[in-house]
């Protein structure tokens, strides 16, 4: 079963915001757009944020908080995740793509005897 990767996220914790470094061939402009989104998110509402590719490539966007944090917005945390998929769509869809032609398509050229792996080295 093919695992999530996380493509980056912020936390309103640590004040803090991580891009994995499979993604650092990204232009710097999606880059930043990343960073923007992510602490403007943590800002707002709070608690993390976390951008992450599932088995089948589909990027999801996660949040969470600690148990104790009465200050996270819940509701305002879902009603945000569901604007930024409306008002980001074009951006999303585009690290979709990439993840699936560029980053899988790396990782199974370095790693062929993974599943899908040999696929990828004889075409």
């Amino acid at each position: 079963m093919p695992e999530d990767m996380v493509l980056c996220g912020a936390s309103a914790y640590t004040r803090k915001y991580y891009l994995n470094e499979a993604f650092e061939g990204l232009p710097q402009s999606i880059k930043e757009e990343l960073k923007i989104l992510c602490v403007l998110f943590t800002e707002d509402v709070g608690g993390t944020l976390t951008l992450v590719f599932d088995g089948e490539g589909n990027l999801n966007l996660r949040t969470d908080s600690d148990e104790m944090d009465l200050l996270y917005d819940e509701i305002g945390s879902v009603l945000k995740v569901k604007k930024l998929q409306r008002t980001k769509e074009e951006l999303l869809e585009s690290l979709e793509l990439y993840y699936k032609v560029v980053v899988k398509q790396s990782e199974n050229i370095t790693n062929p005897n993974e599943t899908g792996g040999q696929d990828a080295i004889s075409n």
